[in-house]
């Protein structure tokens, strides 16, 4: 390791899931499936919506700002994971591992407040239907995201300046296959009781108060959808509020845990599993729970192939004749 007055390093190792070799191949093939799966999935869902003005809703306005950000949020730890593995290196420059840190906590953090838009959106569909289009109109939509954009960035880059005050004088080894925050700030050789107090701060205040709107809007909807006369229109309704309360769930149970033990526990390996769960696991099963189970998302995507292969013959018919 190399030090700077012992205050400042040139890079960290991260020692991932394994150090076996023989395992090494597996894990490669594992994530790099995932990642495809994550980057394919949610680049069909923003094309889809993209390409067909019947799609032009806040509801799918939402979806193609969240697979935006889902791709961006898988891509923030995995290719870096994927190289070294690949190039047999665990390491990752200091500049390299604080930038990791401050988009992946922009990522974290702007899904979380998409999701909760979200929710918000069809809590106003279902329990406010006749003055949806007057709430949820193009300017307040854009305000929504734009508003869950900013808080992102100040929150990312409070957190970022907080780690750069962080001094580490010993060889610092993450137990982990990326840089996340909880695990910098215990690895730290200087105080972090402020930086503790500010991370954990941040996790209950915007993590706690939107799963809570996120709750509230999802318990409303379902008391609403109780009262549907048609027993199939019913079982509909509440089939995909589950699905996207697994999603949520699956997301907030696996985050919020690895932020709020990380001050009592020291397992990294279950600090990893669940790190699996809400960076990799919940953005790839997105596109599968909210959009490509949609039948307006697949006529879209079915037009646009079609239209794609038309364009694609005329041009065709076109070189030959000419």
């Amino acid at each position: 390791m190399e030090l700077d007055n012992n205050t400042h390093i040139s890079k960290f190792f991260l020692l991932g899931f394994s150090e076996e070799p023989e395992l090494q191949p597996l894990i490669f093939g594992f994530f790099i499936s995932m990642y495809l799966i994550t980057v394919f999935g949610n680049l069909l869902i923003i094309l889809a919506v993209s390409s067909d003005p019947r799609l032009h809703t806040p509801m799918y306005f939402f979806l193609s700002n969240l697979s935006f950000v889902d791709i961006c949020f898988t891509s923030t730890t995995i290719p870096k994971m994927l190289w070294n593995i690949q190039t047999q290196s665990q390491v990752i420059t200091y500049e390299g591992c604080i930038t990791q840190i401050y988009f992946f906590i922009f990522s974290v953090v702007l899904d979380i407040f998409l999701l909760a838009v979200m929710a918000y959106d069809r809590f106003v569909a279902i329990c406010h239907p006749l003055h949806y289009t007057v709430i949820m109109n193009p300017l307040f939509c854009g305000l929504l995201v734009l508003v869950s954009w900013i808080i992102s960035i100040l929150d990312s880059l409070l957190q970022s300046l907080m780690v750069l005050q962080l001094s580490f004088c010993t060889n610092v080894e993450i137990p982990h296959y990326f840089c996340e925050i909880n695990q910098m700030i215990q690895l730290a050789c200087s105080d972090n009781i402020l930086k503790n107090t500010v991370m954990y701060f941040s996790v209950v205040l915007l993590g706690g108060g939107l799963l809570s709107g996120i709750l509230y809007s999802y318990s409303k909807i379902v008391s609403s959808i109780s009262g549907i006369s048609s027993s199939r229109g019913k079982y509909k309704a509440f089939s995909t509020c589950a699905s996207h309360l697994s999603v949520v769930s699956l997301f907030f149970c696996t985050s919020l845990g690895v932020y709020l033990s990380s001050a009592t526990t020291h397992s990294s390996h279950s600090s990893e599993i669940a790190s699996v769960m809400y960076t990799v696991v919940t953005p790839m099963l997105n596109p599968f729970i909210y959009s490509l189970r949609n039948k307006d998302i697949r006529k879209a995507l079915k037009r646009f192939f079609v239209m794609a292969g038309l364009k694609r013959s005329i041009i065709l018919g076109l070189e030959k004749c000419s």
